[in-house]
């Protein structure tokens, strides 16, 4: 009987543990998946806030330059170009999507500084 229990035992421990292995395999797969698409989030997250920090700054630079309209948005784009290249490599914005952003930055900051808030022109 215990012969018979021994090879039962070395004929079954293989498939225990491959089910086993197999099984693992997928709890660490799963919690590696959510933990990309958390982190993912997170690190866009940072670039997204990044970008807009730049272009505020940029707007800011501007305006303190007596920049306005289509130059200030302009100036705030380039301002961003070159401050946060990673945040554009990893959003992939187009230029449009850049300026429009840049618009919004402007019109917010003219509102805090009490500019007058006229339509930046798309020349």
């Amino acid at each position: 009987m215990a012969a018979f229990l021994s090879e039962l035992y070395a004929a079954i421990l293989p498939l225990i543990l491959t089910a086993i292995a197999a099984l693992l395999a997928q709890i660490i797969a799963g919690a590696a998946k959510v933990a990309k698409e958390r982190w993912g989030i997170e690190v866009e997250a940072r670039h997204r806030d990044a970008l807009h920090s730049a272009l505020m700054s940029g707007v800011r630079a501007a305006l303190s330059r007596g920049l306005t309209g289509r130059a200030a948005v302009d100036s705030a784009v380039a301002y961003a170009t070159k401050s946060v290249p990673d945040a554009l490599a990893r959003l992939g914005p187009s230029s449009e999507v850049l300026s429009r952003l840049a618009t919004s930055k402007l019109r917010e900051a003219q509102e805090k500084l009490g500019f007058a808030v006229g339509g930046v022109s798309k020349e």
